[in-house]
Formats: C-alpha cells, structure tokens, sequence
C-alpha cells in the first residue's frame, strides 16, 4: 500500500496538481473556465460558482475516449465508481455509503438528465449510465443538494446534459470504435454511433437525433457453466436520443426530449477465484436494463424581473435479473442444470415536475430563486426461486420437510417475493443572496418537503419464507422536513472566490423489503440525512494558465439506513436507521499550463469516514459494528493525474494524453477483511486529425494489465465474488465532425 502511495503521489507532482475534469480542464486542451453549467439552476461559469462543482465537458469526454461512468466519473475529486454489475453500479461521492453493493432505498448520490429526474425511491431497479455521444456536459456536485435537487442527494449528484436541436445550423457527428480486451479470446470491442441535427425552420424550430450501439466483450470465463466457452461477460448498449427545439417568440423556448437505452450483461462480472478471471456459476447470471424518458421544458423570459422554467417528465425503467445459486436447496444439487436459480423483473415509472422563477443577473444587490416539485413514483417486482425437482423430492422426502411438495415447491418454485410501491415528494425551495458589500455575498434557503412512502410486499409461500402461507405486510407513512443552506462569499477580485457553506441532504424512508416476515423486522424504515460544513476557495492566476481549488469539509450523517441480512437459508434483507458517521476530508485541484501546448493536472481527495456510534446488527459476530469502523469502500486517498499535449501547428494536429489513478484500499462492507482498491493504472492516448472533417485515436487502457479489486460485499474465504478492473484494452477510434 505504501509503494503504491508513494507512486501515485510521485505521479501527481510530476503534474503539478489539478482538477483533472472537475473545476479546470483535465486535459482536453479546453479551457473549462468556459464551461457553462446549470448545477445552480441557472447559467453560470462553472469557475465562477463558489461551491465545489465539477464540469466535463463534451470536448473532454471525446478526447478521453469516455463512454460510461467508469471511464471518467472516478477522476472526479471525491468520487469513487462502486462498479459491480454494469447497469446498476452506484457513483458514491465524498465516501457516504453504506454498502458497496446497492443502497437498499434510495441511492446517496441523485441522477439527472438535463436537471430530469432518473431515479426512484426505494431500491433502485437501474442506475443510469449515459453513454457520453453528443453530451454536452457531465456535472458533478459534491456535497448535499436537499435544498435544490431534494431527496437522494446526500453525497451529491451527478447531471447529465445532453446536446439539444439546435435551429441555427444543420449539424452531424458520427464515431467509430474497435478494441481488443487481455482474456477476450479474440473477440473484439466495437462501438458505433451517429447524430444529426436538422434546422426545420432557421432560428425557430430544429430536430436533432442520435443513435448509437456499443459491445465490450467480456474477459471472464465461467468454468461452471462451460469450460470451453471463453469471456461470457459480453456487455451491450444501445441507445436513442431525440430533441425537438421550438421559439416561436423571442424569450420563448420549448424544448422536448426524449431518451431511450438499454443494456445486456451476458453473465456476471465478478470473479470467484482470487488472481484468476474465472468464476463458478451452474447458471449464468445474464442481466437487462432499459430507461425510457420523454420531457417537456419551457424557458420563459420576463423581461427585467426574472426568467420562469417549467418542466416535467416520464421515466419508464425495467431490469431483468437472473441469478444461480450454489447453495443445494431442497435437492443438495450444486451443479448443473439441475442447481437452482433465481430470476427477477421489475419495473418503474417516475413522473415529475417543476416550475421555478429566477431573478435576472444583474447589478441588484439582491438574487433570488423560488420554485415547486413534485415526483410521483411506482414500481413493482417480482422475484422467484426455482429448485429443479424440488416439489418431487419433498414429497418423497416427507419426515423432513413441513409441508408437502405442493406446498413448498409448487411447480418446483421455492422462493416468491412480490412488491408494489407508490412513492411522492412535494416540495417548495428557494434561495436568497444579499451582497451587503462589493465581492462580499450572503445565501440563505431551504427546502420544505413532504413525502408519502405506500408499499406491499408478499412473501409467498415456500421453502425459503419457512411459511405453508403468504406473509405479508403493507406501510403507509409520510414525513414532512426542512433542508436549510447558509452560505457567506467573499470575492475580492474576478479571480478569486472564497466561501464558507453549510448544506444538508436526505433520502426518504419506506417500507422494509421483507416486512411481514418476522415479527423482529419492522415494516418501515424513516429517513436519514447528512449535514455538510464546508470550506473552500477557487483562484485562477497567470492570465488562466492555473486554476487551483481547494475544499476542506466535515460532514455528519445521522439515522443511517442500513442495509442488513438474516442467517440461512433464506438470508433475507432488511433495512436499520441506526448510528451515525463523520467523514472529513480535503479536496484539492489545480490546472497548469506551463507553456502553450502542455497542460499537467491533478486531483488528491484525502477524506476519513467513520461510525461515530454502534451500528447494532443482530446477525453479526459481537451484534454488530463498532464506532470507528470505517464506512464500506471509503478509501482515505484517491489521486488522478493528467499530462496532455496539443501540437495544433503541426500537420494532423496531434495529441497525446498520458493519464494515471490512484485509489487506496478500503474495506469492502462493514466488518470484512476484504479490501478493495490499493491500485495505480495508467492509460494512454495519441491522436491526429485526417483531413478536414476526421480524427484518429489510438488508445490502450489499463497499460500495465494491473489486476485490481473494485467490489466485492459478499466475498467470503470460500467464494471472493470480486468484480475487477477491465484488463489491458487497446483499440482505435475515429471521429467525424462536420
């Protein structure tokens, strides 16, 4: 762990230290001090924001070749990617979490596109990856957002902001990508994804469309299923993106947009062999995920008073989820067809809206923003088990089993888990800043919310629920609460920003996963929440040439929801609000340009996040975890380093870009001897434009093929279940631009 500590911070002195991505511009020759973001619900250089905010660009996402979170989100400071399954892996900033698998409710970190909504209460069925095609932008703020993002923003949140129909100019893109993966037996990597935007009547109305398809071939074979069959965790992504700008008026815009994807994961992607790519499955684990937003926005112009938006949408989410199971159910058969397997389908669909008023940027000493929410959410799943000639074997088995085959393994089923939830969440926010001073700014806000959190969950009867008949149970709660935010700014100068900020998030509560099973499980769960007390400044010096930010903060979590199992067989999860934890860190960033065609960056997060009271935990050595056990995948160090070089005058105007990082181990769940993290990788990229309209990419990711532990919550002595770095990938990529 040391050699590896001094190695990445032997790297980040070499790069001078930088905001890799975030406030400055990782490396993409862009000068993000002219990034426009909308993290504030208003337009506004992302330098010039007094908050620790982080913009990618699109320019960024192209040269780095990004294409899903992994690629970039990890470089972000205080942001770490808890990549487990493709589809449903969770971004965790500024270490709050309590697990490194899902969050049973609400996920910590909220989700956007273009400021829409894309996730539910409750446990999520899908976790957005957007691939990065014709984005605009990728922001990531750190620390809660109760006040103007509301729920599941405890550590932050991350917005997409794709590329609208733009009706000044006729407009297309097209890439083109082929690779190859260490382990992938031959097979290739490829990537291919196109956009038009078409001017239908010029400066009032355009449509731009985008559609794309993306294969990673898997690198892990499943010896249990097929020995012969090599790199079973092929990955797919399609996707469809569509937007139609209308402004019939001067001040008056309508935007619609509309985004489908969906993923297919041919079989899981965590190993069971340490140092191997090899896992042990009878049954594959393939996995599908789809989302489906439609949206409608309007910006309105008031004249000199303020500027209205109005928007809402529909979110539609499925997943299917098949899972094998080793554990020799009923029958004690382990292997084969004959080994039992569990399938789920769920689905979702999320309805919001939001009307807001914004005060003009102007000279007046005060700035004000006031609006209303609203989200309505249901979603339903169900869950089975199958034990292959179960329902036979009991009932030539009776004396040990309670009931008969019929009863406990209908048509061999040995598992039924249904659930039906309706979540809402109104809210009214606003803030208010008051320069009393020239460069001084005083803020104050807050959210009121009231939340309704309804559910049924059934489990049936069977084998696994130890019941001859269905248990149920039902919740129907509210909560109602206040987010407040405070903040005091002081800029002396056009280049320097310095603020003090205290901020709070939630998630809301809802009814425990396997209500009605146990008397000792309680139906519901309440909502938690995080205080944030933060310290910070942001400077650019040498005409733009170093941009340095620098954020020192300590934020307190209270009732957390922590998400807990039950003894076998059935290992049933439930959800605690119980302890509480601090996490205090540093968030440092700069961007150098020595001379003209360089640019070194970096970004350190150093950060402590702990229990700071018993978390009980009743099926636990000891009952539970104890106050300082560290908070599952909170690594102390996190590093990212950049070196880039753009030689525009010379024919082709070539590119290289050489980049590292550097994560610290960390344990991961609570009270596991696993670890994950303690890794450098280091990628690198050159590139050269062919003509007038193409550019050529050669990349190879992962240059020293390190074998590094991501995840793994449920890794034992006898089975690691670890997912792991992608192996050395090398491939090239072309870009067309008109």
């Amino acid at each position: 762990m040391r050699f590896a500590l001094l190695t990445s911070c032997a790297c980040a002195a070499l790069t001078i230290a930088g905001p890799a991505l975030a406030q400055a511009d990782v490396g993409s020759g862009v000068d993000s001090a002219d990034i426009i973001v909308t993290a504030t619900k208003r337009n506004e250089s992302v330098r010039q924001i007094a908050a620790p905010i982080s913009a990618i660009s699109g320019d960024q996402l192209m040269k780095m070749n990004a294409n899903s979170l992994s690629d970039y989100i990890n470089r972000v400071p205080g942001v770490v990617f808890n990549d487990y399954q493709p589809g449903v892996s969770e971004v965790v900033i500024r270490g709050i979490a309590a697990t490194t698998y899902h969050e049973q409710g609400q996920t910590t970190v909220g989700y956007y596109l273009n400021e829409f909504n894309l996730e539910e209460p409750n446990f999520p069925i899908a976790i957005p990856d957007i691939d990065t095609f014709d984005l605009d932008r990728v922001e990531v703020l750190r620390g809660p957002q109760g006040t103007l993002f509301g729920s599941s923003t405890l550590g932050g949140l991350v917005n997409y902001v794709a590329k609208v129909a733009d009706p000044g100019k006729f407009d297309a893109a097209a890439e083109g990508l082929v690779g190859s993966t260490h382990n992938a037996s031959g097979q290739l990597n490829y990537a291919g994804k196109v956009m038009v935007n078409i001017p239908v009547i010029q400066d009032k109305l355009a449509v731009r469309v985008m559609a794309l398809q993306r294969f990673d071939a898997g690198y892990i074979d499943n010896i249990a299923f097929d020995p012969e069959k090599k790199g079973v965790n092929d990955f797919r992504t399609r996707g469809l993106r569509g937007s139609i700008v209308f402004t019939p008026f001067e001040g008056t815009k309508i935007t619609y947009l509309g985004v489908y994807q969906d993923t297919k994961l041919d079989d899981g992607t965590y190993i069971s062999t340490d140092h191997t790519y090899d896992r042990y499955t009878p049954h594959l684990e393939p996995q599908k995920t789809s989302i489906f937003l439609n949206s409608l926005r309007l910006d309105q112009d008031l004249g000199d008073f303020a500027t209205a938006t109005v928007l809402g949408s529909v979110d539609k989410k499925t997943n299917f989820t098949q899972f094998s199971d080793a554990y020799g159910y009923v029958t004690g058969i382990t292997t084969g067809d004959d080994a039992a397997y569990d399938y789920t389908h769920a689905s979702a669909n999320i309805k919001t809206i939001e009307a807001r008023l914004a005060s003009k940027d102007n000279d007046s000493p005060l700035r004000w923003l006031i609006g209303t929410s609203y989200m309505r959410a249901t979603k339903v799943s169900y869950d089975q088990m199958f034990a292959p000639g179960a329902e036979a074997y009991i009932d030539a088995h009776p004396a040990d089993f309670s009931g008969t085959g019929a009863q406990l393994a209908p048509n061999d089923r040995i598992y039924g888990y249904g659930t039906d939830t309706l979540n809402t969440d109104f809210g009214i926010f606003g803030e208010l800043t008051w320069k009393p001073l020239k460069g001084l700014e005083i803020t104050g806000g807050g959210r009121y919310y009231h939340t309704r959190a309804a559910g049924t969950v059934v489990n049936q009867a069977g084998f696994l629920s130890g019941s001859l008949t269905d248990l149920s149970g039902h919740v129907d709660q509210k909560e109602s609460g206040f987010t407040p935010k405070a903040q005091i700014t002081v800029r002396p100068n056009s280049h320097l920003n310095a603020y003090l900020l205290y901020s709070r998030g939630y998630r809301v509560g809802g009814i425990n996963p396997n209500a009605g099973l146990l008397p000792a499980i309680q139906a519901s769960y309440k909502s938690d929440r995080v205080d944030n007390y933060e310290a910070g400044i942001k400077t650019t010096l040498w005409n733009g040439r170093l941009t340095a930010d620098l954020s020192i903060f300590n934020m307190v979590w209270k009732n957390i929801q922590a998400r807990e199992f039950g003894p076998a067989p059935s290992y049933y999860s439930y959800v605690v609000n119980a302890a509480s934890a601090n996490v205090a860190g540093v968030e440092f960033a700069a961007t150098v340009k020595p001379v003209r065609n360089l640019s070194l960056s970096t970004s350190i997060t150093r950060q402590d996040a702990r229990l700071t009271a018993f978390l009980p935990y009743a099926f636990t050595a000891g009952g539970g975890y104890a106050s300082g056990s560290v908070l599952p995948g909170s690594s102390k160090w996190s590093i990212s380093n950049n070196i880039d070089i753009d030689l525009p005058d010379l024919p082709g105007k070539p590119s290289i870009g050489l980049a590292h990082r550097y994560l610290s181990s960390a344990p991961v769940a609570f009270g596991s001897d696993f670890m994950r993290g303690n890794f450098n990788l280091f990628d690198a990229r050159v590139a050269f434009s062919v003509r007038e309209h193409f550019r050529v990419m050669g990349f190879i990711s992962n240059i020293t093929n390190k074998y590094g532990i991501l995840n793994g919550p449920f890794a034992s002595q006898t089975s690691p279940a670890y997912s792991i770095v992608r192996p050395r990938t090398f491939g090239m990529k072309i870009d067309w631009n008109l």
